[in-house]
């Protein structure tokens, strides 16, 4: 099955020349670090929600960069903003102010509830970021005794891949070779509130989770766990951290993913979406007290709220004041379950999904989820899988119910042909 765009998705043609993608690939192969194995799709152009590749092969994004694409290729308003502030400025460091920041900051801290923000450009340091304030202010505030906090994380996590971060990963093949670790984290199973209580002591500065698990195959935890886990670091005197790059930001159908269970946490990290799918922009937002423990010196970053990035960011997050997307994530998310609850036992053995987001186990007798993503994008649809034979599903928030019916149509094809 190959599907079409419509007009207004339509990608623009280059006239430019180029190697083709098997040349291009080829290419990489002695100059680039292998620290990924991509599909081999080689990406030229991208509008909205679908992608061109060198030789003018159109391909509808399932994947929507790991939810960094939230709002689709090349937004209208994003660009503009971006297109706007490069004829302006895009550098100061934080040695001066600039005139993006306050803006930002302010639009950032009013959407998600809390009071202050302090801005950095990846998903990953914004957990180190969140891991040093945390421990901050556990020794300033709390009073646990110097170098003795502890930070209580869940299994399966995924918080990036910086040494601190994989030292309490539970994927060996995130740690493997990269020892010594560093100490301080407790890890507990997710979705279990007994083991989570039993691990919390007077050292706990925070207990770090996903409200989701996305990594780990979109993994919902049971209705009453996020509350749970704010009551009980509440009575403990510890911080609630929430990890909300991948779930935030529209994903879930919600602004936030806590907002399922109406849970406000001590500190929110954002990333991903957040930079518009064009420049990395990543944020922790916090309580003033808890944020306010940082000093001039003692924590940076020289990209970190440029004006660019603020720039961007702030237009992100005009998109989600008007709420279309979070309904969108939400109305959609209704005909992603339904397609899917169709296929279960028809190459589909589990699923978990929450808005427009979706882990999907694929029976193995069929193929491994690589084998799976490489069939899909033999026929236009281009989704990652992890752990197996589970597929992720998370396409840009501007999809169209026609384009989300067509995407299950040919996942329902390769199933069938692989039965």
């Amino acid at each position: 099955m190959t599907i079409a765009p419509s007009r207004t998705d339509a990608v623009r043609p280059s006239t430019e020349p180029s190697r083709s993608s098997a040349e291009l690939i080829r290419a990489e192969e002695p100059v680039l670090a292998h620290n990924y194995h991509p599909l081999p799709v080689v990406v030229a152009r991208a509008e909205g929600t679908w992608v061109e590749d060198v030789e003018g092969r159109r391909y509808l994004d399932m994947l929507a960069g790991y939810s960094a694409l939230n709002f689709g290729h090349r937004h209208p308003a994003l660009i503009q903003a971006a297109h706007h502030q490069l004829d302006q400025l895009t550098l100061t460091s934080r040695a001066f102010h600039n005139d993006r920041l306050a803006q930002f900051a302010e639009s950032l801290a009013e959407l998600t509830g809390l009071d202050m923000v302090l801005p950095m450009n990846t998903g990953a340091e914004a957990v180190e970021s969140a891991i040093k304030v945390a421990r901050k202010w556990a020794y300033e505030v709390k009073g646990v005794a110097p170098d003795q906090a502890t930070i209580v994380v869940a299994a399966d996590n995924f918080h990036g891949r910086t040494t601190t971060i994989v030292s309490f990963s539970t994927d060996e093949s995130a740690r493997a070779g990269f020892g010594p670790f560093t100490p301080g984290f407790r890890v507990v199973p997710y979705n279990d509130l007994a083991a989570l209580e039993a691990a919390v002591d007077e050292t706990t500065a925070a207990v770090l989770i996903e409200p989701i698990q996305g990594e780990a195959g979109v993994v919902i935890p049971d209705d009453g766990y996020l509350r749970g886990v704010r009551e009980l670091t509440r009575r403990a005197g510890c911080l609630f951290v929430a990890d909300e790059i991948q779930s935030g930001l529209g994903r879930t159908g919600r602004t936030l993913a806590v907002e399922h269970e109406s849970v406000v946490p001590d500190m929110l990290l954002l990333g991903k979406a957040l930079g518009g799918g064009i420049v990395p922009v990543s944020a922790v937002v916090a309580r003033r007290e808890v944020l306010g423990v940082l000093r001039p010196g003692e924590h940076g970053s020289t990209f970190g709220g440029n004006p660019l990035a603020a720039a961007v960011g702030s237009a992100v997050v005009e998109l989600l004041e008007t709420g279309e997307f979070q309904r969108r994530a939400e109305e959609l998310g209704v005909v992603l379950r339904g397609g899917l609850t169709a296929l279960v036992g028809k190459g589909v053995q589990d699923f978990r999904a929450r808005g427009l987001w979706a882990g999907v186990d694929i029976d193995p007798a069929i193929g491994t989820g690589r084998e799976i993503s490489e069939r899909l994008m033999r026929e236009g649809i281009l989704v990652k899988d992890t752990h197996g034979s589970t597929i992720r599903l998370a396409p840009p928030l501007t999809i169209t119910g026609e384009e989300l019916r067509a995407a299950l149509g040919a996942l329902e094809k390769v199933l069938t042909e692989g039965a």
